[in-house]
């Protein structure tokens, strides 16, 4: 039986937590597919998951803007890409070889409207059997929440960026 993960919250470790169910992936001799939605494909992990047997990733921009510093416009022409991107993902996690899919932070492009909410749900409904799913980011709706399995809360309790510490390579990306 595979299952649907959601990672979610304000606090740090979405992804730190999808990724290390990832490496636990790969080491059990499984095939990992991951794709990051809202973010440039500039993080520090990627470099290290690049020389791990079995983990792939979808190639996502160089550089992202944040919703609140687009035009109209933009937002249109980033919302097409992020559901092509989802669609890629999907055919690739479906032509395989592939056990778990990681969507990095696509409950948040389904908050923002960047990926209609039903194109999700309907995959996650209709996945291929076997294919176990984690989906991170901050406010799942309701029809996310219902299809998943697993709902882990992240919350901030205390972060240096209150204390005006910019995020840092190595830590926070």
């Amino acid at each position: 039986m595979s299952c649907v993960h959601i990672y979610c919250g304000g606090g740090k470790g979405k992804t730190t937590a999808a990724l290390g169910l990832g490496l636990r992936m790969c080491g059990s001799g499984g095939h990992v597919l991951l794709a990051q939605f809202l973010k440039a494909s500039v993080s520090s992990e990627l470099a290290a998951l690049a020389q791990v047997k079995g983990f792939s990733l979808l190639q996502g921009p160089d550089s992202v803007k944040f919703t609140f510093q687009m035009s109209e416009e933009e937002k249109a022409e980033a919302a097409r890409f992020w559901q092509d991107f989802f669609r890629r993902a999907v055919r690739q996690a479906e032509q395989g070889p592939c056990d778990l899919l990681l969507l990095d932070e696509l409950v948040g492009a389904v908050a923002l409207g960047m990926v209609p909410e039903e194109e999700v749900c309907a995959f996650l409904r209709s996945r291929p059997q076997g294919l176990e799913v984690v989906l991170t980011g901050r406010d799942p709706s309701p029809a996310l929440l219902e299809l998943a399995d697993y709902v882990s809360e992240i919350q901030a309790v205390k972060h240096p960026y209150e204390k005006g510490i910019p995020a840092r390579r190595g830590v926070e990306f």
